[in-house]
């Protein structure tokens, strides 16, 4: 067997890793709580220049760490967003929810000829208020959540906005980002995004959470 010289203990992988994350990352613009999730977000994905197009509106920090100190749930649109949350962090053993394989999400899905994620956020409403919503893959989700927002369904504590692609995911973040802070959002401008960053920006809130 051959053998490699690497860094095998995960407490000294970490401890470098957040070193040399403060080294490369100029947080000094970022309010306090959004640096530090900020932080975490680059540690996911390993690019410190997400770090300039990153966009956020009132205090979503402040706002998701209340509510899951409250036992919010967390609302994601796929299941690799949940699987990104790492469970013990959650301060009140909060609930995960992914609506995405529901059973009639794929029926409802092709009556009104949308995605089965844009579907999926039809069933978000009964858990809705207050929650903490988390969209790491599909931008039909976020534009879908915005709708419903509109026409008055309840509101979420915070939306963490990091739909990925090609097709609609710079749109829908900047569709969100025109909203406006009725609900406060964290979101990565472009076409950037993915599950590891929904998961790590929910780590984020989480581990500041009492």
């Amino acid at each position: 067997m051959t053998a490699f010289d690497y860094i095998r203990d995960p407490g000294e992988i970490t401890r470098r890793s957040f070193d040399i994350l403060r080294a490369e990352c100029d947080v000094s613009r970022l309010p306090a709580g959004i640096d530090e999730v900020a932080l975490r977000l680059v540690h996911a994905c390993g690019m410190p220049d997400i770090l300039p197009d990153l966009a956020w509106g009132d205090d979503p920090v402040a706002a998701g760490r209340a509510a899951l100190a409250a036992g919010a749930p967390v609302l994601v649109d796929c299941r690799m967003a949940a699987d990104g949350v790492t469970r013990a962090f959650l301060p009140a053993d909060n609930a995960v929810v992914c609506t995405l394989n529901e059973p009639e999400v794929a029926a409802r899905a092709r009556a009104a000829g949308v995605t089965r994620a844009a579907a999926a956020v039809d069933l978000w409403p009964p858990r809705l208020a207050g929650a903490v919503v988390a969209i790491g893959n599909a931008p039909t989700a976020l534009f879908r959540l915005l709708e419903i927002l509109s026409a008055g369904a309840p509101r979420p504590a915070v939306i963490l906005a990091f739909p990925v692609g090609f097709v609609g995911a710079a749109e829908s973040k900047a569709a969100l980002i025109a909203a406006g802070p009725e609900v406060p959002y964290l979101t990565l401008r472009g076409r950037r995004g993915g599950s590891a960053l929904a998961g790590a920006a929910v780590n984020g809130l989480a581990r500041g959470a009492a």
